[in-house]
């Protein structure tokens, strides 16, 4: 059984497509968000994901009634639910092994966004495969927020108010980086070669680029072969939307629309942005994501001058 590869990245950073692109290498397995770095037991998640009215994890329950049952339909994901929660009591170490078990000898590709949110999350990850390789997904910080902004307008639209505790009110460019933060923060502790960082926006202008530079820092397959499977992430069993109750596990509209679109993804200009909109900065919902951050809010124009600096380090203008 082999340490997985965890993608680190925040919301809407293009890690749906992304992540399920490089899970369809021949040798790796992507999973949807699992989201068990999130605490120490699966009791924890049990009552994370009820207070958001699941009974588990969208993708977790997804891949265990795929990997049990062959097939994800209403009856395979209610048999999967009764065995995840039956399992209350075993720790998260113990169910990813468990996982990475059921898929060797393929190596598991973990992307739940959520994992950047706390420092704790990511140092758990870490705990738990100090030997893993970690890839930092970015984004353009303008067009991650805008991006944030359509998907709660339309939980708006959707009646549905059992909104993380990031909500749409919060001006997703400080989510943007403190999240990356974060990311950065414990990515410069790691040894050389156990980590890149990449934008998505190359990958998905340029697949034959970027593809065969991933799977070469894996030492994977690079023959044409191996990248052409990864241009095909509507092959995965997890590229659609799932049976209820779990139908998530990855970004809707990917789900939706999950085939790679050829051309060039564009990049909006953060001085036009900064120079020309106005955008709230701060409120309350955001100060537990700023709480375990180095951070300090200020002025207005110091919070501009931290994000566009963040976003010079990672290639964006």
């Amino acid at each position: 059984m082999s340490d997985p590869l965890i993608i680190l990245s925040p919301p809407r950073s293009f890690s749906s497509i992304v992540s399920t692109m490089i899970g369809e290498h021949p040798q790796l397995y992507g999973f949807p968000e699992l989201h068990l770095f999130g605490g120490d037991t699966v009791e924890e998640i049990i009552r994370k994901e009820e207070k958001a009215g699941y009974p588990g994890p969208p993708g977790l329950i997804r891949t265990l009634a795929q990997e049990h049952d062959g097939m994800q339909n209403t009856k395979t994901i209610f048999k999967a639910i009764a065995w995840f929660r039956e399992r209350r009591h075993w720790s998260t170490k113990k169910l990813l092994d468990y996982l990475l078990d059921l898929i060797n000898p393929k190596i598991g590709v973990e992307k739940s966004p959520m994992t950047a949110k706390k420092t704790k999350y990511i140092e758990r990850a870490y705990v738990m495969f100090p030997e893993a390789c970690y890839l930092h997904l970015t984004r353009h910080p303008l067009s991650a927020r805008k991006s944030i902004q359509e998907f709660y307008e339309n939980k708006k639209r959707l009646g549905n108010n059992n909104l993380d505790s990031i909500k749409y009110v919060v001006d997703s460019l400080l989510v943007w980086y403190v999240m990356h933060k974060n990311i950065l923060d414990f990515t410069k502790t790691l040894p050389l070669g156990q980590t890149i960082r990449i934008k998505g926006e190359d990958v998905l202008s340029e697949p034959d680029t970027y593809l065969p530079q991933i799977a070469q820092w894996l030492d994977l397959r690079t023959d044409n072969e191996a990248i052409e499977a990864m241009k095909h992430p509507e092959n995965s069993p997890y590229a659609y939307v799932g049976p209820n109750p779990a139908r998530g596990g990855n970004d809707p509209k990917f789900m939706r629309s999950p085939k790679l679109r050829s051309g060039k993804v564009k990049e909006p200009s953060l001085k036009d942005f900064f120079a020309t909109e106005s955008w709230e900065w701060i409120a309350g919902d955001i100060k537990d994501l700023l709480r375990e951050s180095e951070f300090e809010l200020s002025s207005e124009d110091e919070v501009a001058q931290e994000i566009n600096k963040l976003a010079n380090v990672m290639g964006y203008q």
